[in-house]
């Protein structure tokens, strides 16, 4: 069994993503709601992608995605209230 979730994007765009039954369950904390769950671990793979972008490519990288990481970095910190560094134990 799965388990549908929506995304809506700004501009209406929508897409699904399935999950197995149970999986939004074991990455709870307390009383989150499954949405609530979805939409951390969705926040959490774009910074890490972004921070592996810009602190991993080989090469010089443009200002403007320097910018995008150190933006998703502090919505990361203002969601979860530490800084992805130190979730991560991933000093750049």
């Amino acid at each position: 069994m799965v388990e549908t979730y929506t995304i809506e994007a700004p501009n209406g765009d929508t897409d699904t993503v399935e999950l197995p039954d149970g999986l939004v369950d074991v990455l709870s904390e307390q009383d989150e709601s499954p949405a609530t769950v979805v939409a951390e671990v969705a926040l959490l793979s774009f910074v890490q992608r972004a921070h592996s972008i810009v602190h991993h490519s080989e090469g010089e990288v443009p200002e403007d995605l320097v910018e995008i990481s150190e933006k998703a970095e502090s919505l990361f910190e203002e969601r979860f209230g530490v800084s992805f560094a130190e979730a991560t134990g991933h000093q750049h």
